[in-house]
């Protein structure tokens, strides 16, 4: 079925009105709750911060609680309202839609606005359009300041979103309903999968650490400086350029993988032999980072990559210890915990090459360290894996929820119409 005929079926020819949002409803906005008044329980309260990092579009219980002498000071959330942030650093968090849906009268403070819908309004649709780029290209109209950047209720009141039928509240409903009911459904099917994830990470460190468990008397122990030879690749930050040789810092390496995506940067070829003299890294490698952050680790995956400051290359001296093996022992919580009792520092973690290299590490047999590797590996690629583990289908997922998204509200604006 095409795009417009999948629409005109839903709508079943009826029309649809962009209508400013304060027509739409009331919008409060709300102020005062600071952190410091939160409780262990008492009233429900929506703090605008967590609904950037904690909630999701929606939610029946809240994080925090405050008492009810502070509820009684501030703006009240009701079953089916809408919160929405007006403040932030980032544009993207700017707008962000939170659906109330606990049985409790709830609160909420400033940097946040209260949607309240009228009877032919449901929340939730609302709060789906929020995420699209209608949406976006509208409150940029309306966002002021740079550092922080802010969309006032008063101008929140003028974006305009599309109503099915707003002159017949039951069949704007009933369309607005299924919109809803679609778009559930891909969000049950993500949060699925991302519980999956979290179980199965968990189930990943749990095997992990009792396959790498060795006492002293079991297996014959090295430290790394024995074990393995070494590249510290301190000194001079190299040269950047826009293209040439992908420059691997602290910031790509996460627990267990390198992550091209989160940092970009690069050098050029003509630099690299010098940037990389102390010795170039092969596939298999195992990386750990000293400092920002301290202890993360990963293995090599591909060729002619360069390295930076923060960065230790461990390579095995011999047959006897696999790399592969080095790298899962390196993530577990035993060295781990090893290696932060030999860190300094109390905001920022950080260790001395020196003070690593003399960490312990077990040689098992190299039966064993095939063992464990095979199942480690097998929990590594459903749990970090972009390719082909849950990570990718959770992308997926996501990827068919935005198009479907964006196709339930691709209803055209009476100027593309006119045009």
């Amino acid at each position: 079925m095409s795009e417009l005929s999948y629409l005109e079926k839903l709508l079943d020819g009826v029309a649809v009105e962009w209508l400013p949002l304060g027509k739409l409803g009331e919008l409060v906005r709300g102020s005062g709750l600071p952190k410091s008044v939160f409780t262990e329980s008492g009233i429900p309260a929506i703090h605008y911060g967590q609904i950037y990092t904690f909630y999701g579009l929606s939610t029946e219980t809240t994080k925090s609680f405050v008492s009810l002498q502070t509820a009684e000071k501030l703006k009240k959330v009701n079953t089916g309202d809408v919160v929405i942030t007006n403040t932030s650093e980032n544009f993207a968090d700017v707008g962000k839609a939170l659906v109330y849906l606990g049985a409790e009268q709830a609160v909420t403070g400033g940097h946040a606005t209260i949607f309240k819908p009228n009877i032919g309004v449901i929340g939730k649709y609302f709060a789906y359009f929020t995420q699209t780029d209608s949406f976006a290209i509208e409150k940029r109209k309306y966002s002021k300041g740079t550092k922080v950047i802010d969309v006032s209720a008063t101008d929140m009141a003028k974006i305009t979103v599309p109503i099915p039928c707003p002159d017949n509240p039951e069949k704007s409903l009933a369309i607005q309903s299924e919109i809803v009911r679609i778009l559930d459904t891909f969000t049950a099917l993500t949060a699925e999968l991302t519980a999956e994830l979290t179980m199965r990470k968990k189930q990943y460190n749990y095997y992990r650490d009792q396959l790498l468990s060795f006492t002293e008397s079991e297996v014959e122990w090295k430290t790394l400086l024995e074990a393995c030879d070494y590249v510290d690749y301190r000194g001079k930050t190299p040269k950047k350029t826009q293209q040439g040789i992908f420059l691997v810092t602290a910031k790509n390496i996460r627990m267990g993988y390198i992550d091209y995506e989160t940092s970009q940067e690069f050098i050029s070829e003509a630099d690299y032999a010098d940037v990389m003299r102390r010795g170039l890294p092969n596939k298999g490698d195992v990386l750990i980072t000293t400092e920002a952050p301290c202890g993360f680790v990963a293995q090599v995956d591909r060729e002619n990559i360069a390295l930076a400051q923060r960065v230790i290359k461990y390579r095995s001296k011999n047959i006897k210890l696999s790399n592969s093996f080095l790298k899962h022992y390196l993530l577990g919580c035993q060295f781990q915990d090893d290696l932060m009792r030999a860190a300094t520092g109390s905001t920022v973690k950080g260790i001395k090459g020196s003070k690593l290299h003399q960490l312990k590490i077990p040689i098992p047999s190299e039966v064993e360290q095939a063992r464990i590797v095979a199942i480690l590996d097998k929990f590594d690629t459903l749990t970090n894996s972009i390719a082909e583990g849950l990570p990718r289908e959770i992308e997926l997922r996501q990827k068919q929820y935005e198009y479907y998204r964006d196709l339930l509200f691709s209803f055209p604006k009476p100027e593309e119409v006119e045009a």
